[in-house]
């Protein structure tokens, strides 16, 4: 995180461990906002790459799942990065900004993923930058969340996944009530100031993703899911059209052939749930049937996350955390998101 930008958000009540925004003094009251009342929260957990020069769209569209050279200018779409196996190590938000590409990802991959996506550049023309420290993300979502950016002069995207840009950065629209603003170091301070929303912790804003459906791929889960397991596909960030990219003969026979047996589900549990634990089932014990993606504390207690868990042993119930016999999870089915403004 950048210096200036923890400094003013230290000075406006954030309590930062770990270069994370925990909360502004009273977590549970900013879960309880992050139900129905118009919230904005620092997202210290995402970091940015740029991919800047003549062939960033081709290159893109060689590496990840998405068709990136169908994607207009001023807009944004979902995506991953597999590896040869298939598996994803990393998901992105992909914005096309003229020529440019941002790459928002979890920000414990952005050194790996910078550092592995440059072994493939060879002969392009291109660059591949890491613009986390210069480019906060403040996500603002609620029922009065386009009139507070509205009253704050920012310029709105009328469709979710519409890029704005405004003096001091951008502004992407994710879904009906749910928005991120990529602003310039400068100019943040700024903006939080205009903003009329109450301050919430990064973790108010990962329980919204995890009610959007929405997995983030983080060091913990790299390698672990094929995208279809994640729902990628009800995202947009699959395209079974395009051409070669890695792991795509495993990505497409996984789709045409229906062998996907793991699939994403909302979990409930008592006790805190972190992205990487294993579940179990109490009629096979033998070994684990799932895994939790993203977690967060949950606003009526106890904690919420995404999984991928094995159906067959999701629709039997009788689900543990972490060790066969152990705390008992509730799940239920991720349907296609809507996105409907």
């Amino acid at each position: 995180m950048n210096a200036n930008w923890q400094e003013f958000l230290c000075a406006s009540g954030a309590r930062i461990e770990d270069d994370q925004v925990r909360h502004f003094g009273d977590p549970a009251a900013e879960l309880h906002a992050a139900r129905a009342a118009t919230i904005m929260s620092p997202l210290s957990h995402l970091g940015l790459l740029e991919l800047s020069g003549p062939d960033a769209a081709t290159f893109l569209q060689s590496q990840l799942t998405s068709d990136v050279r169908h994607l207009a200018d001023g807009s944004a779409q979902h995506s991953a990065w597999c590896s040869a196996k298939g598996r994803m190590l990393a998901s992105f938000l992909v914005l096309r900004c003229g020529p440019d590409y941002l790459l928002q990802l979890s920000a414990d991959l952005v050194p790996f993923v910078r550092q592995r996506l440059s072994m493939f550049v060879l002969r392009s023309r291109l660059s591949i930058t890491d613009r986390s420290g210069e480019r906060p993300l403040i996500g603002v979502a609620g029922p009065q969340a386009a009139s507070a950016l509205v009253a704050a002069g920012l310029p709105v995207p009328a469709a979710p996944l519409g890029v704005t840009t405004a003096a001091g950065g951008l502004l992407v629209r994710l879904d009906s009530n749910r928005f991120e603003i990529l602003a310039s170091v400068d100019a943040a301070p700024e903006l939080w100031r205009r903003l009329q929303a109450r301050p919430v912790g990064t973790a108010a804003w990962q329980w919204l993703d995890i009610q959007a459906g929405v997995p983030l791929i983080s060091e913990r889960t790299r390698e672990e899911f094929v995208p279809q397991m994640a729902g990628f596909e009800h995202l947009g960030a699959i395209s079974f059209r395009k051409g070669c990219y890695p792991g795509q003969e495993i990505v497409a026979r996984t789709q045409y052939l229906g062998k996907v047996k793991r699939h994403l589900y909302r979990a409930h549990c008592a006790s805190p749930m972190a992205a990487g634990q294993p579940i179990y089932s109490a009629g096979s014990p033998q070994q684990p049937c799932g895994m939790i993606a993203n977690a967060a504390p949950a606003p009526a207690g106890g904690h919420d996350a995404l999984a991928i868990i094995q159906e067959s042993f999701a629709a039997a119930g009788n689900l543990q955390l972490g060790d066969p016999g152990g705390v008992a999870i509730a799940v239920a089915p991720v349907g296609p998101p809507s996105a409907t403004p």
